[in-house]
């Protein structure tokens, strides 16, 4: 079992990498194939679309199928697949159907671990593993900043992607032959996702949940960088440097919020600290849009530390769930979190479009990181009306 959620988090390096390169091939990809910034938060939103979608279909694959199977076939096919369709793209509707393909591929990784996690191990010791897991898998959020921005001024982003399809090719393979399922559950119980949307004790967690990841998975992996080119005048290779430090922030942050409930009991109050923070510091960059790079690249740091409640959000809704609806259970709660994130993404270019036809490139992204607050300290407001089910 060890030896398969080690290359599950391998392939889980390769989702967080999916999700995030965009942002350092802009300028790339509108010089060869014509894709600006609204065709690229499109191709960025579709991803998170796909994935979301693919939840409940991933949910019961795993209570009934396995993580074996479920992950390897979806991870072939979509991950090897869309990396190679966009190696070859020559169209922004190529590279749209590419990232909804690698969105099919990635939809079932992380969810097969913390299946596999939430089968293996007690209530108690899920977010501190489910943090690991996530940590060391946001290694391809690092990948995806300076090293993938290095490699296209030194390859061509067409190699680069054709790499990505091989190694994702190759570990789906790993993982049909390494990962073991876990036993089946034989103790009679059953139900299904509706059961779980009808637990009112789920319902604030929901509201979290669709709003934690989005600024951190838009900023990261779309608009930092056209910010800090439009507005900074920042080099692809800067650009690079400066996603990298937000990418280890976001490491940083899953390591230090993911073991705070065993450390202070709470998963509520961890995780409603962890967004509020969020939620303000989103705010503060909108009011500080064009006061200088070095600044704004702190505060996206510090908007990726304080966004990584993503597995305590999930354990704390665990907690709350049968063993028997495990597999369900947590790729419902990823349902909220990529597809509120893959939502809230499509709204951001007409956004930013309609603001900086009327004001300025400026005032544009002010409008952009405004909204991810407000949307922020929204949902954690919500939340609030959570119980706190900690062990």
């Amino acid at each position: 079992m060890r030896a398969g959620l080690i290359l599950l988090c391998l392939a889980y390096v390769l989702s967080q990498f999916f999700r995030a390169f965009l942002a350092v091939l802009g300028e790339a990809l509108e010089r060869d194939v014509g894709a600006g910034p609204g065709d690229l938060a499109l191709a960025s939103g579709l991803w998170f679309a796909v994935f979301a979608a693919m939840q409940p279909f991933v949910g019961w694959a795993l209570d009934r199928v396995g993580p074996r199977r479920t992950a390897s076939t979806l991870l072939l096919l979509g991950g090897g697949g869309g990396a190679a369709l966009f190696a070859v793209a020559a169209t922004p509707v190529h590279v749209s159907v590419a990232m909804a393909l690698i969105g099919v591929g990635c939809s079932p990784v992380l969810m097969a671990a913390y299946y596999i996690i939430a089968r293996q191990f007690g209530p108690a010791q899920f977010a501190t593993l489910a943090a690991v897991m996530l940590g060391v898998g946001s290694l391809g959020n690092l990948v995806a900043s300076w090293p993938m921005a290095w490699a296209t001024e030194t390859f061509g982003w067409r190699i680069a992607l054709g790499g990505l399809s091989v190694i994702s090719v190759a570990c789906a393979l790993g993982i049909w032959i390494v990962v073991r399922d876990p036993e089946k559950v034989t103790d009679g119980t059953r139900g299904s996702i509706l059961d779980l949307l009808r637990m009112r004790a789920l319902w604030p967690i929901f509201a979290l949940m669709f709003v934690a990841y989005a600024p951190t998975a838009a900023i990261r992996g779309l608009w930092i960088g056209p910010y800090l080119s439009d507005v900074h005048g920042l080099s692809t290779v800067q650009i690079g440097q400066a996603t990298l430090a937000m990418g280890v922030a976001m490491i940083a942050g899953t390591f230090i919020i993911g073991p705070l409930d065993r450390v202070f009991g709470t998963q509520k109050w961890v995780c409603f600290g962890a967004n509020l923070a969020c939620g303000l510091l989103c705010l503060i960059l909108a009011l500080s849009v064009g006061a200088g790079a070095g600044l704004s690249i702190v505060l996206c740091a510090l908007i990726g530390l304080s966004g990584a409640s993503f597995p305590v959000v999930i354990a704390h809704a665990r907690s709350f769930i049968s063993p028997a609806l495990a597999g369900r259970g947590v790729t419902l709660m990823n349902l909220f979190g990529i597809g509120g994130a893959g939502l809230i993404q499509f709204g951001t270019a007409p956004l930013h479009v309609a603001v900086q036809a009327d004001y300025s490139t400026q005032g544009a992204y002010a409008a952009l990181f405004a909204f991810f607050g407000i949307i922020a300290l929204t949902g954690t407001l919500i939340y609030l009306w959570s119980g706190d089910h900690a062990r």
